[in-house]
């Protein structure tokens, strides 16, 4: 009797290997056959998968794309609504939150290596760039929606431009995956939480403290 083969756990196979093999050599150099000898499969039971090397970089992104998504809507559905929760906690929901995007532990740190590498190939690359694009679009997408409902929960301060703060927070999550990929013996993990919570309690109206007696 032929094998039976479950086509969502062949597909989960292929982009852990495939992650393995952008990690280890680049994304540039990730060959078709390098992703099936690290799946363990033959090159043909591949190529129902991909036909070039231009649908594996497409398909590594992708993955990655949906991982992070699929995570940080779970996230979110958890959390509920912000303003159940005091200040002080929706500040620490909204940097666990965050922190999604950053390369805190082996799995997501595999992601933003993939993503750091497909966004330097787009540059010579147009044909990958709508996607690259789609990413930049929504990363801001959500993080406005995360300040914005910090915000509604009178969480953060009334003089913020959320336009600009969106940018800027955008900005510093970027940053933070590059200087934890290429550089991890200089920014630990929690050094990035610390930043992050920093960033966040800036933007926030201070916490209220008991006044004084006289």
């Amino acid at each position: 009797m032929p094998k039976h083969v479950d086509p969502e756990a062949r597909r989960r196979l292929v982009v852990d290997a495939l992650f393995r093999v952008v990690v280890r050599d680049g994304l540039q150099r990730t060959s078709l056959r390098a992703v099936a000898a690290e799946a363990e499969l033959n090159i043909g039971s591949l190529r129902h998968y991909f036909a070039s090397q231009h649908d594996l970089m497409h398909f590594a992104m992708q993955s990655m794309l949906d991982r992070v998504s699929d995570r940080l809507l779970d996230h979110i559905d958890r959390i509920g609504d912000l303003s159940r929760y005091p200040r002080t906690e929706q500040l620490r929901l909204t940097v666990e939150l965050l922190a999604e995007f950053l390369p805190l532990d082996e799995s997501r740190h595999a992601e933003v290596t993939v993503f750091l590498d497909f966004n330097t190939a787009t540059r010579t690359n147009p044909a990958l760039r709508d996607l690259s694009r789609q990413t930049a679009e929504g990363t801001r997408h959500l993080v406005h929606r995360v300040l914005s409902r910090l915000d509604a929960s009178g969480t953060l301060r009334p003089d913020l431009d959320l336009t600009i703060e969106t940018e800027r927070l955008t900005a510093l999550l970027d940053g933070l995956g590059l200087s934890t990929v290429l550089h991890p013996d200089l920014l630990a993990p929690q050094a990035c939480l610390d930043v992050l919570a920093t960033h966040l309690g800036n933007l926030s109206l201070p916490t209220e403290t008991p006044a004084r007696g006289r």
